[in-house]
């Protein structure tokens, strides 16, 4: 069997890991700086943290593109690097306007990074060990998705000082992009890709995808085929965007939880990466939809404990049972948008998810927002469990029919 932990994906991996923790850092921190820093008051929290998701979602499509187009390691290093530049803006924003634009530009490079750095890893997977490889490299992202508000929390409740907070996310993604810079083994030219590397139109080496498409084809920067599985993911990522981003400030506020927000993360990976270690048997086993459904139903349950149950102990009990469902589930779609997609489309398949989740943290973040300012989180969090149920109706009765008539062998 071929090597799944060679050099150049470890590589991978941990740039991944430094990227989404350096962002990660700050999600649960924001809502209380906004309130403290600038007065804001819930809607408007939720609409600047929005901007950010909005802008990912923006150039998603077109960076999906852009990596199966040209070099796609200058790519990536080119994102990479406005990425973390961005960091700095945090440091000097002086209002709430100018941290609003900071915030929403610095989607941009993030939403161009997350695509090109996912494809780099599937260009030095080996090709027997993808799917394996695809779960472990989703769980690099989730780790820092639960270690980052960790120790923006510790380091928040230990110093109270967001400059030092800004600072480390700053010298944190400058290391990985250091690390990135190492990497080789990633796609550089239109050939390797599998793409014909004249000037017409891109064609496929798959069987299905012999068919020229023209410049303004949608499926040049969405993967049409996954239309059913990527509305599941928005309604997945919805409840995930409005548990991770305000769990922090409903602890504080309404269970008196000022420091526990940081073991909520602790626990969501703690899920995390059991599930991870787990499914990644089934994946290699190709029980990709199996995994699907598995997590897709436990994470109903943790997020419905999470909205039906206000005490300290199953406000951490939900953590690891979403962590759970979560580990099982991204890492089975991921494998399924690859799996529906040419080779020549890795980076279309890869933006397609990635659009699909920050749509739904961007709805989740701003509907969270307007319902909690209204209303209050625990409305918020039942329309979180709402939507996650949806997505899994929507997956149980349509996507897996779907994707297991349109996968490619």
């Amino acid at each position: 069997m071929e090597r799944l932990w060679n050099k150049n994906y470890n590589k991978v991996l941990a740039g991944n890991f430094l990227m989404y923790f350096s962002f990660q850092l700050l999600v649960p921190l924001l809502p209380i700086y906004l309130s403290e820093r600038f007065g804001a008051n819930k809607q408007e929290i939720g609409i600047v943290l929005m901007g950010y998701a909005i802008a990912s979602l923006l150039i998603r499509p077109f960076s999906g593109y852009i990596v199966d187009t040209f070099n796609r390691r200058k790519v990536l290093l080119i994102f990479y690097f406005l990425f973390a530049s961005f960091f700095s803006g945090y440091l000097i924003a002086g209002s709430l306007l100018a941290f609003t634009i900071i915030r929403t530009l610095h989607g941009i490079p993030f939403g161009g990074a997350t695509v090109a750095n996912s494809t780099a890893a599937i260009d030095v997977l080996p090709s027997s060990r993808r799917a394996e490889g695809i779960g472990f490299y989703g769980l690099s992202g989730n780790l820092a998705m639960a270690i980052g508000p960790t120790i923006g929390l510790y380091f928040y409740h230990g110093t109270g000082n967001y400059q030092m907070i800004f600072a480390l996310c700053l010298v944190t993604s400058l290391i990985g992009l250091y690390v990135m810079s190492t990497v080789h083994g990633v796609v550089t030219s239109r050939s390797q890709a599998g793409i014909d590397g004249s000037k017409a139109p891109l064609i496929s080496k798959s069987n299905k995808d012999k068919v020229s498409r023209p410049l303004a084809s949608l499926d040049r920067f969405f993967l049409t085929v996954s239309t059913p599985q990527a509305i599941s993911i928005v309604c997945f990522a919805f409840s995930y965007g409005v548990v991770s981003t305000y769990v922090a400030i409903y602890g504080q506020e309404e269970l008196g939880i000022t420091g526990g927000a940081g073991l909520f993360f602790t626990l969501l990976a703690t899920g995390l990466i059991l599930s991870r270690f787990e499914g990644a048997h089934a994946l290699r086993q190709g029980k990709i939809d199996y995994n699907a459904k598995i997590g897709i139903g436990i994470s109903a349950v943790g997020f419905l404990l999470f909205a039906a149950i206000h005490n300290e102990v199953f406000f951490y009990i939900s953590a690891f049972i979403i962590g759970l469902g979560n580990g099982h589930m991204y890492p089975a779609f991921s494998n399924m948008f690859i799996g529906m997609a040419p080779n020549s489309k890795r980076g279309t398949a890869n933006s397609t998810i990635l659009i699909s989740w920050d749509i739904g943290i961007g709805l989740g973040i701003l509907v969270g927002g307007i319902v909690a300012e209204h209303f209050n989180y625990h409305y918020s969090f039942w329309t979180a469990w709402a939507i996650n149920i949806l997505g899994l109706l929507i997956y149980i009765l349509h996507g897996s029919r779907h994707y297991l008539r349109h996968r490619i062998n």
